[in-house]
């Protein structure tokens, strides 16, 4: 098929008189011939990512091509590194399948007869046969894929035969889970345009490892991509694979004002496919408190994140702060007790060091004895007796992972 489509575009080419590309209907580069001549940023970046950021192609989009029967021209955008295009739509009876896109950078080329060549016919029949196979082979893989995070161990070892029968997976083997989360600015839900964005990160994500090595999948607020835990030649090791994520989603979403940053949740290896559902609840536990936990970075690993690895899985359980510290419950919702908090978790995470404490915060050692003074008649609590401490301890991190109390405070 790709053989047929290549000849395709080589004849587009060569009928037009420069270089063409041809994208699917979601704008995912399917094949192009031979580039010469002016190439924008957007051409390159296209053809080596093979795909379209979101952001052009909204803006492309809202020139019609989308439900253009005929030709499009599309003007320069110097801000997206863009230069004026012919856009021709491909459609089999009436149906979407595709763009032909050429570069007209000096704004003289001729409108483009395909149809009168029959080359347009030949395309859409070959886009068509390609996206017939192409759905039907993503709808399979995603069925399975979904099934492998299903709770029955049986119903998920007949998912992994069925991706081995299928070929669509190499082999069976360790595998590890990688969870990627757009986080929306409050009150906001990341858009269609992020969702592109995260499918785009993910599909390349899985070229990079493989695509016969890796699966992918998006459900409604996150991806998951799931990978060969044993690196190999040319295939990244998991925690590079989930930098590589991150570094993608912070390229196709940094125009999105539905996106107000991004977060890779890594969790641990497992020994088969089959068991995959166990690391993937550890990725998806990490990218969600890193979502709540800016400080811990973009990249979350489950096995790096200590006491909150407890506190999620309590956190399963509906455990509340006034659950483990009923004191500190009160002191909370006051905004003006937000200095004691912080001083009082500072002073917990030193081990009860009055001296590092004041130092670190830069207190006067008198205020700060004043504080956790204060701290203690406002919290009902005796900072001289460790269970105390540890019960304060927990409840703060707890705090922080639901939101109560801002790692920023």
């Amino acid at each position: 098929m790709r053989v047929e489509l290549q000849r395709i575009v080589d004849a587009v080419a060569a009928h037009a008189g420069r270089p063409a590309l041809i994208e699917d209907r979601r704008q995912r580069v399917v094949v192009y011939s031979e580039q010469t001549g002016p190439v924008d940023e957007v051409r390159r970046a296209s053809i080596l990512r093979r795909q379209t950021v979101p952001e052009v192609i909204a803006w492309l989009r809202d020139f019609g091509i989308a439900d253009a029967r005929a030709a499009v021209r599309t003007p320069a955008c110097p801000e997206l590194d863009l230069m004026p295009r012919l856009c021709v739509p491909v459609r089999h009876h009436d149906l979407l399948l595709g763009f032909v896109w050429f570069i007209d950078s000096d704004g003289t080329m001729a409108d483009v007869d395909l149809a009168a060549t029959g080359l347009l016919k030949e395309l859409s029949l070959a886009l068509y046969r390609e996206n017939l196979l192409g759905e039907l082979a993503a709808q399979s893989e995603a069925e399975a894929a979904w099934t492998l995070l299903a709770d029955s161990p049986d119903t998920r070892d007949q998912a992994v035969r069925a991706l081995l029968e299928a070929g669509m997976i190499a082999a069976d083997g360790p595998r590890i889970a990688l969870v990627a989360r757009l986080v929306a600015p409050r009150q906001r839900q990341p858009d269609e345009r992020a969702r592109i964005a995260l499918e785009q990160s993910l599909v390349a994500a899985r070229r990079r490892a493989g695509t016969r090595e890796a699966l992918h999948l998006v459900r409604h607020d996150h991806g998951v991509l799931l990978l060969p835990a044993e690196p190999s030649a040319g295939r990244p090791t998991p925690e590079v694979a989930a930098r590589h994520l991150d570094d993608d989603l912070q390229h196709v979403t940094r125009s999105l004002g539905s996106v107000e940053r991004t977060v890779v949740g890594v969790g641990q290896t497992r020994p088969r496919l089959a068991d995959v559902v166990e690391s993937y609840a550890e990725a998806l536990h990490a990218a969600r408190i890193g979502a709540q936990l800016p400080t811990l970075g973009r990249v979350v690993l489950w096995s790096g994140l200590g006491i909150y690895r407890v506190l999620a899985r309590l956190g399963e359980q509906q455990l509340t702060v006034a659950d483990v510290h009923p004191g500190l419950a009160r002191l909370l919702p006051a905004p003006g007790n937000q200095a004691l908090l912080a001083t009082l978790e500072r002073y917990l995470d030193l081990a009860g060091n009055a001296h590092a404490t004041a130092a670190e915060l830069r207190l006067h050692r008198t205020t700060l004895y004043y504080r956790l003074q204060r701290i203690e008649e406002l919290a009902g609590t005796d900072l001289k007796d460790g269970a105390e401490r540890l019960c304060l301890h927990l409840a703060l991190k707890l705090a922080r992972l639901t939101g109560h109390h801002r790692p920023e405070a």
